[in-house]
């Protein structure tokens, strides 16, 4: 007989908390400007106390790192067409057709605008998704780049453009040298 420690509570309170603070943070990030985003404003959205907010998370942008890090894990499956050049540009088309969605780009602005490390949440799964690239490649005999030089040269202006500019990103992206 298998018994579930009284520790363990799936789908308890905490989840349904949980659930519906992301939820809340989803909603706010996208109807109004990221400066009217507080931890008071997301617990009443929320129904929930703001100490709930603060004892679970600390911070809004613990929270924020919290929901970004949630909404972009595993969104993306790794592509594998047989080469690392086919492989590197589909999942670069698929990267900017996620960061085309509007709901995504002001999650990620906010999550960005919160400080020093906000960032990370956005692009540690892209990072893991661009390094089962590279290592495929190398396990099949080829010369892949450095994840970081991959990282700078694909991702950054993907972002770049979606976090900075006015402008969306393309999902149809490609690069000069490809088209040429």
């Amino acid at each position: 007989m298998s018994t579930i420690p009284s520790h363990s509570r799936p789908g308890g309170r905490s989840a349904r908390v949980r659930a519906a603070v992301h939820h809340a943070v989803e909603e706010l990030v996208t109807e109004g400007p990221v400066e009217d985003l507080t931890m008071p404003v997301i617990a009443a959205r929320a129904g929930v106390h703001p100490t709930t907010l603060y004892r679970r998370w600390g911070s809004l942008a613990e929270l924020l790192g919290e929901v970004a890090t949630s909404r972009f894990s595993g969104d993306i499956v790794v592509p594998d067409t047989g080469t690392v050049r086919g492989d590197l540009e589909r999942w670069a088309s698929e990267v900017a057709k996620d960061l085309a969605d509007p709901d995504v780009l002001a999650l990620m602005r906010a999550t960005v605008g919160t400080g020093p490390g906000g960032g990370s949440a956005c692009t540690a799964d892209r990072h893991a998704q661009l390094e089962a690239i590279l290592e495929r490649e190398r396990s099949r005999g080829g010369n892949a780049p450095e994840p970081e030089h991959a990282a700078d040269t694909l991702l950054g202006p993907l972002y770049y453009r979606a976090i900075f500019t006015g402008l969306p990103a393309d999902p149809d992206w490609r690069s000069e040298e490809q088209t040429s």
